[in-house]
């Protein structure tokens, strides 16, 4: 698939997301009846923590995950499971990044390596950290948006700083299932309907530009050439 036919998970956080769901696509009848509640708990989790947490690492280079905080998910929300000394933070996805509305909100297959730079992981990141434990604990789709929604009003959640981005460049991701693994890419977050600024979605541009209103932020995804193993990627499907 050509990269101007899908768009792929954001924030999460995004990514949609990138994280999953930054930008909507309109998906069959079939995938809208798929995940309508949230699976048992399990279905989400990472029985080996050791998995969980190189799979997180995979979403960057080695040079820059190798040093990162990395979370990982249990019933309650994301921990610790590695102290970083770099600033990054890496941390595996699940659909919850997704915005609420999204068809795939509560799939449980969603596995999105992500790792965020310094100013990512503490004013996004927060977001999609407060969403899974409203998630894990038993909230519902619209409960979760109003709640999140509430946050950035009361200023409860941080204000994006200057300069957020992060790698998704694991060829283990599993974004959507429409988009599966997609491509290896960058993100840049940035605070508002910021689309035109960059000349993202143009003609000859190799900017995807997603607008996710619920958390109040425009993802900025660059496709990268290569898997954070260093292995080619398709730059065309």
């Amino acid at each position: 698939m050509r990269k101007d036919h899908f768009k792929p998970i954001a924030f999460v956080f995004l990514l949609q997301f990138c994280l999953p769901g930054a930008i909507h696509q309109a998906p069959a009848q079939a995938d809208k009846a798929a995940y309508l509640a949230m699976a048992p708990v399990d279905a989400y989790l990472i029985a080996d923590q050791t998995t969980e947490i190189a799979l997180a690492r995979s979403a960057a280079p080695a040079s820059v995950s190798d040093a990162a905080e990395v979370l990982v998910l249990e019933r309650k929300g994301f921990t610790t499971a590695v102290k970083g000394t770099n600033g990054f933070q890496c941390l595996v996805e699940r659909s919850w990044g997704a915005a609420t509305d999204d068809a795939e909100f509560w799939n449980p297959k969603v596995r999105s390596p992500i790792c965020f730079n310094a100013a990512a992981a503490r004013t996004f990141v927060p977001i999609f950290l407060m969403k899974t434990k409203l998630a894990l604990d038993g909230k519902s789709a619209t409960e979760i948006a109003a709640l999140t929604a509430a946050a950035l009003d009361k200023k409860e959640l941080p204000a994006l700083a200057p300069g957020a981005m992060c790698y998704m460049m694991s060829k283990q991701q599993y974004l959507n299932d429409r988009g599966k693994s997609w491509h290896p890419h960058l993100m840049f977050i940035v605070p508002g309907d910021a689309a035109k600024s960059w000349g993202a979605d143009q003609p000859g541009s190799p900017i995807i530009a997603a607008n996710d209103p619920e958390e109040r932020v425009t993802i900025f995804m660059v496709w990268v050439g290569h898997w954070s193993d260093g292995s080619p990627a398709p730059m065309e499907q």
